[in-house]
């Protein structure tokens, strides 16, 4: 089976579903890694920084072993500048390249601009008249971009799917570790304590010890 999760930044992809990354891989599937937004100097990160996060996606796609990494390169916070078209172009390409059964991708109402557009774009590319090869779209949750939202009943991350990851939880957590420069301390909401407690929680509402949730968007059997 080919799985597709989709990145606005590097590092959704461990916070939202990282876990459930090293399941498929576990059991054979083949996983691949879209990243949309790239960082830039005119927006004063630093040359080391730069480095420095494109050796952390090396790292995090050999240990993942993603079997192909795309790299849209548009700018971050800067989404809602680009023709929005041609986002849809760039996420639709290599959704046909890699025709994918399963896509992972952020959830719609995240606080964060970046994360809006793209998940528009994502819903564009994914329409099943056009892309029939898609059997499911899964929305997954970002700390400190979903539940930040305000709480409006538009805004709100309702899960309806759960994934076990107990057996990969310190996996995930030791991934995550790798994005340094994004870690915060308790009682900050990007840290490792949180991250473990939203999958404790999110595991006790499934009846296993830990898990990530999903917002089923799309099922096709």
């Amino acid at each position: 089976m080919k799985v597709l999760v989709i990145s606005v930044h590097p590092d959704d992809e461990t916070l939202g579903c990282g876990g459930t990354l090293l399941k498929h891989k576990n059991i054979g599937d083949e996983i691949y890694w879209a990243i949309i937004t790239k960082a830039d100097e005119l927006l004063g990160y630093s040359r080391e920084f730069m480095y420095k996060r494109e050796k952390q996606i090396e790292d995090v796609s050999k240990i993942y072993g993603f079997k192909k990494v795309y790299k849209l390169g548009f700018t971050t916070t800067k989404l809602h500048s680009i023709d929005f078209s041609q986002i849809i172009s760039s996420i639709s390409e290599l959704i046909n390249d890699v025709k994918p059964e399963i896509v992972y991708m952020n959830n719609r109402s995240d606080i964060h601009t970046d994360h809006q557009i793209a998940a528009r774009a994502i819903f564009s590319c994914t329409k099943s008249f056009r892309y029939p090869f898609i059997n499911k779209i899964l929305m997954y949750e970002c700390i400190s971009e979903t539940e930040i939202a305000p709480a409006l009943s538009e805004n709100l991350f309702i899960p309806n799917v759960y994934s076990d990851i107990t057996e990969f939880i310190d996996k995930k957590l030791e991934i995550m570790n790798i994005y340094e420069s994004e870690l915060q301390n308790p009682p900050l909401p990007r840290s490792l304590d949180n991250m473990k407690a939203l999958a404790r929680y999110r595991g006790a509402s499934c009846g296993v010890n830990y898990a990530e949730a999903f917002m089923l968007i799309r099922e096709k059997f």
